[in-house]
């Protein structure tokens, strides 16, 4: 009998085990969910610079004074950054992804009636203009985790502040007045921009 109940614990313990490493150390380690319902209104999150900050834990203070610090800061879990409506990374718990700084990307599809997940990760996602967020991501000097501004080592983007502010005002979840002529102008200049080229 003691023989049949140590065979059922070694063999509980290695399915365990098991299911552990098939779903990923990542996932075991961050309970936390994340899907379409923790990305809202761009203009509705805190504003930091030419970007947004969230934070999906309710930390928003530790998140703003890891935006602003002057001298870089490791971004605390639950952290949300976008830039652009249909872009955003996510700081999940430590031990998610050492690759990535234990961040998430995504890309989002957005509407009046809210977001939807287009792709999450970091290999397979991409911004509107077909570069790899992580390729891009990943040229931050250390001190930045991962964030990308002007002056992090990251690779320009091809819009103006003039498109970026455009898309972000007309973020389609938001309650939003109508565009203005310079705004209408910017917008036209970026579908240019991202027609496909002969």
């Amino acid at each position: 009998m003691a023989r049949l109940a140590t065979l059922v614990t070694a063999t509980t313990l290695a399915i365990g085990v098991a299911v552990l490493f098939s779903t990923g150390l990542g996932e075991a380690v961050d309970a936390n969910i994340v899907d379409a319902t923790s990305f809202r209104c761009i203009t509705s999150m805190t504003p930091v610079r030419q970007f947004y900050v969230d934070n999906l834990r309710g930390d928003l203070a530790a998140t703003v004074a890891a935006a602003n610090s002057p001298t870089g800061a490791v971004y605390p879990p639950g952290s949300v950054i976008q830039l652009m409506p249909g872009e955003a990374m996510v700081k999940r718990d430590k031990g998610f992804n050492a690759a990535t700084h234990d961040w998430e990307f995504f890309e989002l599809d957005v509407s009046k009636d809210g977001t939807q997940i287009r792709k999450r990760g970091f290999a397979d996602v991409v911004n509107r203009f077909g570069g790899n967020c992580f390729a891009c991501h990943i040229a931050a000097r250390p001190q930045w985790d991962l964030v990308c501004e002007s002056d992090h080592g990251c690779a320009p983007i091809p819009v103006t502040r003039a498109m970026i502010g455009a898309l972000q005002r007309t973020d389609p979840r938001c309650n939003n007045p109508p565009p203005s002529h310079e705004d209408v102008e910017a917008l036209r200049q970026l579908q240019e921009l991202l027609k496909p080229r002969e």
